[in-house]
């Protein structure tokens, strides 16, 4: 998921279909990945958990045909199925023309840094927008697992440390309406509302993304079901980077 800086009647959009900013090229970046899915339809008769552990390296390639970012990772998948060894990999490229191309990408259980509601990188004006913003600004944006619109408010965080460096932070919640299957449960045809959260940290060194954590709730019915079953689905999602910490080791 990639953010892009519109300024509109004085006011800052983000939205999930635009350019990554160009940073110098410099080493991977090491992210700690972890996720957890709850699904439940009606009072329990059907409850599913999955948890998700992993370490994940995102490149920067510079050429002259543009800036390509890679973001693999290998992870552990513990489900009612048992505990399975996954990896999974996205690819986005910014071309000279300024536009942004996605893929190739095989990212299931969405844990890539480049598979998120925020942008793995910002540019410096939207660095030094942010820096100043003193009030809630309006996020309209695509729900990265379903691609519903969701609307809601951006705002700043207080700067912190993370991964020993300075970060600036930002927040965001967002909702919208949801009516039809979801990517990874294609057979489940759902009628309800989509609300997403989620905080993040960016670099001022680098303006890469080092920290983010977002959680995505769906609650709803089942659509033609009988009775329209209720049903509730959690996806939470957190990466941190791991600049400073001995070199990682995929989980197996």
């Amino acid at each position: 998921m990639i953010l892009r800086r519109v300024v509109v009647a004085g006011t800052l959009s983000f939205f999930a279909v635009a350019m990554l900013c160009t940073v110098a090229a410099r080493a991977d970046e090491a992210y700690a990945v972890d996720g957890h899915d709850v699904f439940l339809v009606g009072n329990g008769d059907v409850h599913d958990q999955t948890s998700y552990h992993g370490i994940e390296r995102l490149a920067i390639v510079l050429a002259a045909n543009g800036t390509t970012y890679v973001a693999h990772v290998s992870y552990d998948k513990d489900g009612d199925g048992g505990k399975h060894h996954e990896t999974a990999s996205s690819t986005s490229t910014l071309l000279p023309s300024g536009e942004l191309r996605d893929g190739p990408s095989h990212d299931p259980d969405y844990l890539t840094v480049l598979n998120q509601p925020f942008a793995v990188a910002l540019d410096a004006p939207t660095m030094r927008d942010l820096a100043h913003l003193k009030r809630d600004v309006p996020f309209d944006f695509p729900s990265p697992m379903t691609g519903a619109p969701l609307r809601g408010s951006l705002r700043r965080l207080p700067d912190a440390i993370v991964a020993g460096t300075r970060a600036m932070g930002i927040a965001f919640e967002a909702s919208g309406p949801l009516q039809g299957a979801l990517p990874d449960r294609p057979a489940l045809a759902l009628e309800g509302t989509i609300r997403m959260k989620g905080t993040a940290y960016y670099a001022y060194d680098t303006t890469l993304l080092v920290a983010l954590r977002a959680t995505l709730a769906i609650d709803g019915n089942l659509a033609g079901g009988v009775g329209h079953a209720p049903v509730s689905i959690v996806y939470e999602r957190s990466m941190r980077s791991m600049r400073g910490s001995p070199p990682p080791t995929p989980t197996h």
